[in-house]
């Protein structure tokens, strides 16, 4: 009884110690209250095309940076913007066309990296189809990932080119994995990627008739854009990330194997290894620019912007050389 009352209070004197260690390691570090975090929304889920972002953040790229990551999904490039616009995200990972028709609404943004500097869409249909030119689709239904996609507005300048009218065909949206609707005969035609055609055809979807739409307008595919709010404000965080993203793309390039096993945690279509090396092996060709990586060409962009204006997708010029610079991009080493 004696040797219990002794220990009682030595007991307690333990159990607050514990209890104040606990407490104090469940705590955020120094470091962790350093790190800021970037809010980049996509067009997409979380997919193999994006696994630089994945590797950067097993590799502790954000960390380097003082960065935690946080990754917004979205359904085509115009939801990226959009929730830049409503102040959901700090970034936007998202097609051109998308940014550009933001601001001739009158929204304020600034482009600061070239994702991909060509245009990786297309038009996709069955040889037993026999569609050769776009003026094959008049009458018919071609699918589109979106009406917020880039599928979406690329399929329109292809018809701008041809002189075709969009109430001349049925515009469907079949989702981002919209080949099944082609293979079942419920398109004609579907808008699409490179990455989007590779798949499908490991699904066996057939000999095939493509028009690719770089050579109609060899736009860039997909940038970084932020409002100018963000950009005047948070050039440094800007910066940093942008300096991740340059990096793990770097890094990827050089390991593309252990980004696809990486991939398989990530990415939501991550689950086959080889089929991921293939995706990334695509997406790695597309990130390469003679300029150096994130630099724009600021006479093509002249000259994409002109065509959108004569073709009638933008109404108005908005002057794409002023919404663009590579400001940032010159500053990461």
């Amino acid at each position: 009884m004696k040797i219990t009352k002794l220990l009682l209070p030595i007991l307690l004197v333990l159990t607050v110690i514990v209890a104040g260690c606990s407490k104090e390691s469940s705590q955020p570090t120094e470091t962790e209250k350093q790190r800021e975090t970037i809010r980049m929304a996509s067009w997409s889920k979380p997919i193999v095309e994006q696994s630089n972002l994945y590797v950067a953040e097993e590799k502790g790229f954000f960390e380097e940076e003082n960065l935690t990551f946080e990754y917004i999904p979205g359904a085509g490039g115009g939801d990226a913007v959009k929730n830049i616009l409503a102040g959901n995200a700090d970034i936007a990972f998202a097609n051109l066309e998308a940014v550009l028709l933001a601001a001739e609404k009158g929204e304020k943004l600034k482009i600061i990296y070239n994702i991909y500097p060509e245009n990786v869409f297309n038009l996709v249909s069955l040889k037993e189809s026999n569609i050769q030119s776009i003026e094959d689709l008049k009458g018919k239904n071609v699918g589109v990932y979106s009406l917020a996609s880039g599928t979406y507005q690329n399929l329109q300048v292809l018809l701008h080119d041809a002189g075709v009218k969009e109430e001349e065909i049925t515009v469907t949206a079949t989702g981002v994995l919209n080949f099944a609707p082609l293979m079942e005969g419920q398109v004609a035609a579907t808008a699409a990627t490179d990455t989007g055609l590779y798949d499908a055809k490991q699904k066996g979807l057939g000999e095939v008739n493509i028009i690719e739409v770089k050579d109609v307008l060899n736009t860039p595919s997909d940038v970084f854009v932020v409002t100018e709010k963000v950009f005047n404000e948070k050039k440094d965080l800007l910066i940093r990330f942008l300096q991740v993203y340059k990096d793990s793309i770097e890094y990827t390039m050089e390991n593309p194997d252990e980004a696809a096993d990486i991939a398989t945690k990530h990415a939501v279509d991550g689950t086959d290894v080889t089929r991921n090396k293939e995706i990334i092996a695509i997406r790695n060709q597309t990130s390469k620019n003679n300029k150096g990586l994130g630099m724009f060409d600021f006479t093509v962009l002249k000259e994409v912007e002109a065509s959108y204006v004569e073709m009638g997708l933008l109404q108005k010029t908005v002057h794409i050389e002023d919404l663009t610079t590579n400001e940032l991009v010159e500053q990461l080493k």
